[in-house]
């Protein structure tokens, strides 16, 4: 099997070393590498590292939509996609022998997007899932061949659902691929009044608005956004990163959305508009994530109460 495998983030590595060990990748093609940090370091894509490791061509055009001829020249049976990061161009889904697919992390039609673990919790669903599908030239639209579901928990964070996926996302592909060769594989096409959204995060969706969110949405969203970018808030004028939190169900019926309320041994009680949720975890602005406790024993508790987070 000729095959070409297009990823980039964590997720996409343990789908991407199931098909070296049984298949084979002739190229890997990732999105070009970027400066991160305070000090600006070049640091390699995760699929790249993987492909680096096992001696295999990388491929990172800045835009695959005018950059897509080697891949081409190639001639590959078959293209597999995982959080790529960059739309398909048809020619390219027309160039494989067995057709051009895709290991998305939901359950199609829902949560198309380059989001969807993340929001799968910030929108309180209780199960997703991994799709394997054949690719159109519309985002996450194609014929669904293979799912496979698991349940969101309370305990579940993006971190550990992402995982998980993963797992899911390797052993799915490498369970699929066979009646993809053989043309026996399913064709589902997608129930369009079904379909739901999860475009990626963008920078005002990780702030808390404690004035529309009640307390279960708080705790989704800042279990959501860990372990990156964390959910935030604004206290005396400066961001603060809530990294955890859970529902504390209690009603402060005389105190404003966002309130600072009481201070209890696992951390900061804040009202909501419908009871209260406890910060446990924080990272206040250029320091590193410390639990609220240790938070709380460097400022004036007294000054702290009463405060409304922005």
């Amino acid at each position: 099997m000729n095959i070409v495998f297009m990823g980039t983030p964590e997720f996409a590595v343990l789908p991407l070393e199931g098909l070296i060990q049984e298949y084979g990748v002739s190229l890997v093609v990732s999105q070009p590498d970027k400066m991160i940090g305070r000090h600006k370091e070049l640091k390699m894509t995760p699929v790249k590292e993987v492909a680096i490791k096992n001696n295999i061509e990388v491929f990172q055009p800045t835009k695959i939509r005018d950059d897509f001829q080697k891949i081409i020249d190639l001639k590959p049976d078959l293209i597999v996609t995982c959080a790529y990061g960059q739309i398909i161009p048809k020619e390219l889904l027309d160039c494989p022998k067995y057709g051009c697919i895709n290991i998305h992390a939901s359950l199609l039609p829902k949560l198309r997007g380059g989001a969807p673990i993340h929001k799968a919790i910030i929108d309180g669903y209780s199960k997703t899932g991994i799709t394997i599908m054949y690719m159109d030239e519309k985002m996450d639209n194609g014929d669904i061949i293979s799912q496979v579901e698991t349940p969101i928990t309370d305990d579940d964070t993006l971190d550990s659902l992402q995982k998980r996926l993963s797992v899911m996302g390797k052993d799915l592909i490498l369970k699929t691929i066979p009646s993809i060769i053989s043309k026996t594989s399913s064709r589902i096409s997608q129930d369009l009044s079904e379909v739901t959204y999860a475009y990626n995060i963008k920078r005002e969706e990780e702030h808390i608005d404690f004035s529309k969110k009640s307390s279960r949405e708080i705790f989704n969203q800042v279990r959501g956004l860990w372990p990156s970018p964390l959910a935030n808030v604004v206290l005396f004028d400066q961001e603060m990163k809530v990294v955890k939190c859970y529902d504390y169900g209690k009603k402060y019926d005389k105190h404003l959305p966002g309130e600072i309320v009481e201070v209890i041994k696992e951390g900061m009680v804040i009202s909501t508009i419908d009871g209260s949720v406890v910060f446990t975890e924080v990272k206040p602005f250029g320091k590193k994530s410390m639990s609220a406790s240790s938070y709380l024993n460097g400022v004036d508790k007294n000054r702290l109460i009463g405060q409304v987070l922005q």
